[in-house]
């Protein structure tokens, strides 16, 4: 038996919601409109899971990846509804790294606004975020 805590990595399972997710932005796709899935993905089964299930559309893959401390702040101000409290963001950000980083565009956004954050996937995420896939 082993006593020794270790921390583990959060296991997201997509199954249905991923499913009736992917369908819905490859419809819009198909119909020619843009869709953005805003979801953690926090390794590279998950990605993959998206990856397969959105083929054979163009995916890109775009990480918003403020510091720690920004991600913190950020959180303390969203409605209360809004907040996502997480214990082990580091631990997290290095599975991903692990996993996936050498995919799509890693984004630090600790300096811009939401807005200046958008404006930039909107010019850039063409030609940065589709690398690795």
């Amino acid at each position: 038996m082993d006593l020794v805590s270790r921390p583990r990595k959060p296991r997201i399972k997509f199954g249905s919601p991923g499913r009736t997710l992917c369908a819905l932005a490859g419809n819009l796709s198909d119909a020619r409109f843009t869709p953005v899935i805003d979801t953690l993905i926090p390794d590279r089964e998950g990605l993959d899971y998206f990856v397969k299930a959105l083929r054979p559309r163009r995916v890109l893959v775009v990480v918003l990846i403020p510091t720690i401390e920004v991600h913190r702040y950020r959180n303390t101000i969203r409605e209360p509804e809004e907040q996502f409290f997480f214990d082990d963001y580091e631990t997290l950000i290095a599975g991903m790294r692990q996993g996936f980083g050498t995919v799509g565009w890693w984004f630090d956004t600790s300096s811009l606004t939401p807005a200046e954050t958008a404006s930039q996937i909107i010019a850039s995420a063409g030609t940065l975020a589709g690398k690795g896939l």
